[in-house]
């Protein structure tokens, strides 16, 4: 974006101490939008207040940030929720900048060897260990606990380039394998856990209206890929003390899994000094609402 005057007038005015004022020259400045962040980059540049170069990253990240809210509607109202392009959204939310094609790269890498290791002749089980064998044995993808204070472990290129990453997350990367190998498997509703039901080939599990839990053959753990049986399941649930209602059972949509992921990753940010970026990602996740 080329200077202007009035782009020129506004930049003298971010150092102003009256926040009326700085909220219009602000508001003023955004209304540029995204075209104007280089202009942005070039004044913090050439700006030695502390202060100022404050201010202006805070415009730099809500232009972003305006940006990503435009990207997520899109997202939300498309015919079809795409789980992998979902989670490139949530990690451009801390990494605007994100170059996504090594992601789809790394994506395709995995998803082209668990292909070669698949025939039409394989169980749901056998498909299973095939997934498991892949991601968590050859690609090496490990499994850690849920912690708030790395955020890292929630976006999908950083987990695929430290290849580690929590249950949410490699939950998410074993769900977008599974969808672009055609295998019968869904994140289900179990609590504080990305568990992936499998079933049969045939069985559509969106239009059945028995108890979800009756077409489900076994489970897998996205932290490691360990398999689980029925009772395994139910132990869990005694150990937590919830009961296992229904819903529990029920495949989570893609827009539901990815607003899990942004509720998750808000829970990063409770310091004074990043509490609008939690309330930005609560935000976020109220438009997939």
């Amino acid at each position: 974006m080329q200077q202007t005057k009035e782009i020129n007038a506004l930049f003298t005015l971010i150092d102003d101490p009256d926040e009326e004022v700085y909220s219009t020259v602000s508001s003023r400045i955004i209304g540029f939008g995204k075209g104007i962040i280089p202009n942005l980059e070039n004044l913090w540049e050439n700006t030695i207040s502390e202060d100022v170069q404050e201010r202006i990253e805070m415009l730099i990240h809500r232009l972003h940030y305006t940006d990503l809210v435009s990207d997520l509607k899109e997202w939300k109202d498309s015919a079809y929720h795409d789980l992998l392009f979902g989670a490139l959204l949530v990690a451009k939310f801390q990494y605007p900048d994100l170059h996504t094609t090594p992601v789809l790269q790394d994506i395709e890498k995995i998803r082209r060897n668990v292909w070669l290791e698949l025939n039409n002749y394989l169980t749901p089980l056998e498909q299973a260990n095939v997934l498991s064998s892949i991601i968590y044995n050859y690609y090496q993808l490990k499994g850690v606990e849920v912690a708030y204070n790395n955020p890292d472990e929630f976006f999908i290129h950083k987990v695929l380039e430290t290849k580690k990453g929590n249950t949410i997350s490699n939950g998410i990367i074993y769900q977008i394998m599974c969808d672009l190998l055609d295998i019968n498997a869904k994140i289900i509703n179990i609590p504080q856990q990305m568990i992936i039901a499998f079933y049969q080939s045939d069985h559509d599990p969106s239009n059945y209206i028995g108890h979800p839990q009756d077409k489900i053959l076994f489970y897998v753990d996205a932290v490691n890929g360990q398999a689980y049986s029925h009772n395994d399941i139910q132990a869990y649930f005694k150990r937590i003390s919830v009961p296992p209602v229904p819903s529990y059972y029920k495949p989570l949509t893609h827009k539901r899994i990815i607003q899990c992921l942004i509720e998750e990753v808000a829970k990063c940010f409770t310091l004074p000094s990043n509490q609008y970026k939690h309330d930005e990602l609560l935000e976020l996740a109220a438009i997939l609402g």
